[in-house]
């Protein structure tokens, strides 16, 4: 067994009858979905029921016959959408649970989702624990419009920004219509905090990958068994 499902079936023994949970983006949640389905199915889970946060992870879980539903149906009568638990990987973790997200090109979404989890838990495997964030890229989602001034201001932070492209030359599109930009630090990313703010207040920018503060657990999975890391308050 690899170490994304061993963290995976760790990451599902946190799920109870009756719960709602978020559902991330990308290859280490596509197996705790399925296992998820598995445990649905066989009615060792019941009643559970998932919000999504792409659309890749919208129709696999319809696949596995997981019920979904949205944060507006989860808040009637204008209450704040709150639910469970949710859960998603991570392309690094520091020691402070702090994240890059978002190489699976979903990160507007599963920020959007993540933020009103009760509890959010993080499954990955060992070689995703770094001691400073921006050993590798680190994505922005950006407007179409004017997207070269977007990519050339990006490059002014220190960084090497470069529109990512699909195989065939064009640009990747998020589910949202927009593009994405990797930008790639040589030193790491000196402060994620203060990096954040500055891709938040610049206009064309729509969101990123540093998703600070929101991890409350992290399961890794090493060769030498799992870790449970939580994040101090």
């Amino acid at each position: 067994m690899d170490l994304k499902t061993i963290a995976a079936e760790k990451a599902l023994t946190y799920v109870q009858d009756g719960m709602v949970l978020g559902l991330g983006t990308g290859s280490t949640t596509t197996r705790f979905i399925k296992l998820l389905g598995e445990s649905l199915q066989s009615q060792e889970l019941k009643d559970v029921v998932a919000v999504p946060t792409s659309e890749t992870t919208t129709r696999l879980a319809r696949e596995l016959g997981i019920p979904l539903v949205t944060l507006s149906a989860l808040s009637p009568h204008q209450a704040l959408p709150d639910f469970d638990l949710a859960v998603d990987g991570a392309d690094e973790i520091d020691d402070h649970l702090n994240l890059i997200k978002g190489l699976g090109r979903a990160l507007l979404r599963e920020k959007i989702i993540e933020i009103h989890a009760d509890v959010f838990i993080i499954i990955a495997d060992e070689s995703k624990l770094v001691a400073q964030l921006g050993r590798g890229p680190l994505p922005v989602e950006i407007v179409q419009f004017e997207s070269g001034a977007q990519v050339r201001w990006l490059n002014s932070l220190g960084c090497r920004a470069e529109l990512w492209l699909e195989d065939n030359g064009e640009a990747i599109l998020t589910d949202n219509g927009n593009y994405l930009v990797r930008c790639w630090f040589p030193d790491g990313i000196p402060d994620a905090y203060e990096l954040a703010r500055t891709l938040a207040g610049h206009p064309g920018i729509v969101e990123h990958g540093l998703f600070l503060d929101m991890a409350n657990i992290a399961i890794i999975a090493g060769e030498d068994g799992i870790q449970i890391k939580e994040r101090k308050q």
